[in-house]
C-alpha cells in the first residue's frame, strides 16, 4: 500500500466517523413533543423558597416588565400571578 492510499483510506474512516457523529448527535437533540413536556407552574411566593435570595418585590418586577413569563388566573389584582419554573430559571441563569 503506498502513502496516498494510507491517507485516502484513514480520511474515508474519519469521514464515516464523523457522520456516524453527525447521526448520533442529531438524534439525541430531536425534540420532546409538547404533550409529553410537564409544566410546572410556581407561585411568587413558590418562586421565592425556589431561589435563595429572590425577594417577591424581585419576581413582581421581573413580572410588571414582562421579564418572565407569566399567566394571571383570575380577574385584577386579585388574580394570583403563575410563573413557569423552568422559564424563571433558564432567566436567572442567563442574568448571572
Amino acid at each position: 500500500m503506498t502513502i496516498m492510499n494510507t491517507k485516502q483510506e484513514l480520511i474515508s474512516k474519519i469521514v464515516a466517523l464523523l457522520n456516524e457523529l453527525i447521526d448520533v448527535e442529531e438524534k439525541s437533540s430531536m425534540e420532546i413533543p409538547n404533550h409529553d413536556r410537564k409544566v410546572e407552574m410556581l407561585t411568587i411566593k413558590e418562586c421565592t423558597e425556589l431561589v435563595k435570595g429572590l425577594s417577591e418585590h424581585t419576581v413582581r418586577q421581573l413580572v410588571a416588565k414582562d421579564k418572565i413569563p407569566h399567566i394571571r388566573t383570575g380577574q385584577g389584582k386579585c388574580g394570583k400571578i403563575l410563573i413557569n419554573k423552568s422559564a424563571l430559571l433558564n432567566y436567572l441563569n442567563m442574568s448571572a
